[in-house]
């Protein structure tokens, strides 16, 4: 493993070297689930210009200019033109250190859905050896949650920029430190776009569905469903119980017919666009804002 870990860091040196020689004005590349991390942190480091794309917009445009046909060499002339095309729009790239806090805070989301499921298989078991076994994987996990709580709060605690934008974040009543460093490490662009531009990137801006007289229903489509599931509860208890702009404007929408899940995604809209526009301005919570 290390000899082949050797051997893609030698290649893509290679790359940086052979890229920075044409001084390109746009990097595009598919995300490929993981495997295109280690390019993608290689050439934000060297400071190119580099777009990552979903590969199925990629694979959409393929169709749309007639190329159905798949192989490497396809695969490569197809971004090429996408890119030319397209135009992708170049954004920040995690650091490694960023990646490394974004991965536990995923990878803590995954043991608390463990630990909720083997809580639920406790509350319908009576065998002691079963009961036992349950509470020790519980044990377990708890103790895993508890190691990456320490390693985040470490790391927040020595990078001053950090745990100022966590500051800024957590002076909206209602949001703790995990959802905090969940929006800093899942959602870097938070702070840094525009109001429709974060609302459409998170997936909670309402895409029109109309053609000709018809009008079709307005739903939320792709997005990143990590930073919606870390807004949910603190938006429902903002918009329950203790903001009280966003709890008129709940139920208000309740009032017009609106379902509780349609109400609850726009309140966690307004809520989002607060937040961009506190770290934008560098603002703690202001309730009349």
């Amino acid at each position: 493993m290390q000899f082949l870990n050797r051997i893609l860091l030698k290649k893509i040196k290679a790359l940086i070297k052979m890229l920075k020689k044409h001084t390109p004005r746009l990097i595009v590349m598919e995300a490929s689930g993981g495997y295109e991390i280690s390019v993608a942190l290689s050439v934000a480091d060297a400071k190119l210009p580099l777009a990552v794309v979903n590969p199925r917009q990629v694979r959409d445009y393929a169709r749309a200019i007639g190329q159905l046909a798949k192989t490497d060499a396809i695969d490569a002339y197809v971004i090429a033109r996408f890119a030319q095309d397209v135009r992708p729009e170049v954004r920040d790239q995690l650091t490694f250190n960023q990646l490394k806090l974004k991965e536990l805070i995923s990878r803590r989301q995954q043991l608390i859905a463990m630990r909720t499921a083997e809580k639920n298989r406790l509350a319908r078991v009576f065998s002691d050896p079963v009961i036992n076994g349950i509470k020790a994987v519980i044990a377990t996990l708890d103790a895993q949650i508890k190691s990456i709580d320490e390693q985040m709060n470490h790391e927040i605690k020595n990078n001053p920029t950090w745990r100022q934008k966590v500051d800024l974040i957590t002076s909206v009543p209602g949001i703790g430190k995990t959802t905090a460093y969940t929006l800093l490490f899942a959602l870097p662009e938070l702070g840094k776009l525009n109001r429709r531009e974060i609302a459409a990137l998170v997936g909670v801006a309402p895409m029109n569905r109309d053609s000709g007289l018809m009008r079709g229903k307005r739903t939320i489509t792709g997005g990143r469903a990590i930073v919606r599931k870390a807004l949910h509860m603190p938006t429902l208890s903002a918009a329950t119980r203790w903001n009280e702009k966003l709890n008129r404007f709940y139920t208000r929408l309740l009032a017009n017919g609106k379902k509780h899940s349609v109400a609850l995604t726009a309140c966690m809209r307004k809520l989002l666009i607060t937040l961009n526009s506190m770290l934008k301005n560098n603002q703690t919570y202001n309730p009349d804002f």
